[in-house]
């Protein structure tokens, strides 16, 4: 069976009439997932990165708590939760973004579908982002070096994204691989509750099914994507911090 996986042929599907094979069944929807997780991940780190490094480097008593409160807000609320929120807020009442999933146009205009259910996988770990790097940020920005940009005279930002924020990545980077997993995983609720056919809704349906050849599939595609992540991860620090691959 895995030499058979290797080659892409994870057998037929037992839930299903005439048994298509699963790798049919998968090559449909995962680029739906795929996206869903990949526009997710561009959302946290676009909203993390430049949250952490405002909050590390503004230590204003009043907007430091209400973004620190923020922040714990997000983590502490689970995705199902926030997305039936969004839902409700975004959608239905005040309209802005569709509801659910149409799956008959092209999947080109279909994006903006997904950008509620982005949001719902991503405003969490963009809220752990930013409590990593606000931390990193504010124990680099006293390093000697940083004091020594400043005496020449250097721009606050040049300062801030040149020399303080390259050092403070390194939790970010190590979170990274782990979210990114983690957002593959989240897409299992946040597609049922956003109505998208894809790898989440698929491996629900075929658990309670008992179709245990597509179970197995997804088991070890989610696995091969852990271990593809933390790979790049490893890639990662080494364009950080050049002293990693000495």
């Amino acid at each position: 069976w895995l030499g058979d996986f290797v080659t892409g042929d994870f057998g037929v599907r037992f839930s299903a009439s005439g048994q298509p094979p699963v790798s049919e069944v998968i090559k449909e929807r995962l680029p739906r997932t795929l996206a869903l997780s990949g526009m997710a991940m561009t959302f946290t780190l676009a909203i993390g990165i430049p949250w952490g490094v405002w909050s590390g480097s503004t230590l204003k008593k009043g907007l430091d708590r209400l973004s620190t409160g923020v922040a714990f807000f997000l983590v502490s609320i689970p995705n199902f939760a926030l997305g039936v929120v969004l839902l409700y807020a975004v959608g239905f009442r005040l309209g802005w973004m569709p509801v659910r999933f149409d799956a008959g146009d092209p999947f080109w205009q279909r994006m903006h579908q997904l950008v509620l259910p982005a949001l719902t996988l991503a405003l969490g770990g963009a809220a752990v982002y930013q409590r990593l790097l606000r931390t990193d940020m504010i124990t680099t920005l006293q390093e000697d070096f940083i004091l020594m940009a400043r005496a020449k005279g250097l721009s606050r930002r040049h300062i801030l994204f040149r020399h303080a924020l390259r050092p403070s990545l390194f939790s970010v980077v190590t979170l990274f691989g782990i979210n990114a997993g983690a957002v593959f995983g989240g897409a299992l609720i946040v597609e049922l509750i956003f109505g998208i056919p894809g790898i989440g809704s698929l491996f629900v349906e075929s658990i309670f099914r008992e179709d245990f050849p597509v179970v197995l599939a997804l088991v070890m595609i989610l696995t091969a994507g852990f271990v593809v992540m933390n790979f790049v991860v490893d890639i990662l620090y080494s364009i950080i911090d050049p002293r990693v691959r000495q």
